[in-house]
């Protein structure tokens, strides 16, 4: 778990999500990119690399309808969140939505009474995390505009519309990255300052 603060007052508190299992990876290069240009510009920032984290992904209780104990990680990101004015989640698209990894932590992290709550006797829910916002920054093979019009962006829809905005986290704002697979060194270079723009203005 690794945390960054700037020298200058702080304006706003980010947290940055790393969904990508490959610390080589270029959604690494995103995460940094987003984070120099927000410290830079006076923000407070940690950051959350998922793949760090020990948590099980299938604890036993799941089979007994129980609810599982919260590994020692899990709490902590649970801390971070609260913390975190504006959620930084940067990951792939992987057969068409977030890796593994990612929905684990979800699945995870983000539980009842944390996240949300049901209301007793009620198919209605509170949102626990309501002030906050959000920025995805998704990589992904395929071009943009077919994922959107093809496939009709389900990834997309599961992270901003069912996980995010039902915990009450709004705007989310998303920013899709691709063809990363076709793209050359100077294609990746301008979506990198693309991503230090968005750090630097906190969005």
């Amino acid at each position: 778990m690794k945390k960054e603060t700037s020298n200058k007052a702080m304006s706003k508190k980010i947290l940055i999500l790393q969904g990508h299992p490959n610390p080589d990876s270029y959604c690494f290069a995103l995460a940094e990119a987003y984070k120099s240009a927000a410290i830079a510009a006076g923000a407070e920032v940690r950051e959350l690399v998922i793949n760090d984290l020990k948590f099980n992904f299938n604890p036993p209780e799941y089979r007994s309808k129980l609810i599982p104990e919260l590994e020692e990680d899990v709490l902590k990101a649970q801390d971070e969140i609260r913390w975190a004015e504006h959620l930084v989640f940067v990951y792939p698209t992987w057969w068409g939505t977030m890796p593994t990894l990612l929905k684990a932590f979800i699945d995870r992290v983000f539980t009842s009474g944390f996240a949300f709550k049901y209301r007793q006797d009620s198919i209605w829910w509170d949102r626990l995390l309501k002030g906050k916002s959000a920025r995805l920054i998704v990589t992904m093979d395929a071009p943009p505009w077919y994922y959107r019009f093809v496939n009709g962006s389900p990834g997309h829809k599961a992270m901003k519309n069912t996980i995010l905005e039902f915990c009450g986290v709004k705007p989310v704002k998303i920013t899709t990255i691709g063809s990363v697979k076709t793209s050359n060194l100077a294609q990746r270079q301008k979506w990198l300052n693309q991503i230090g723009n968005l750090g630097n203005q906190y969005l």
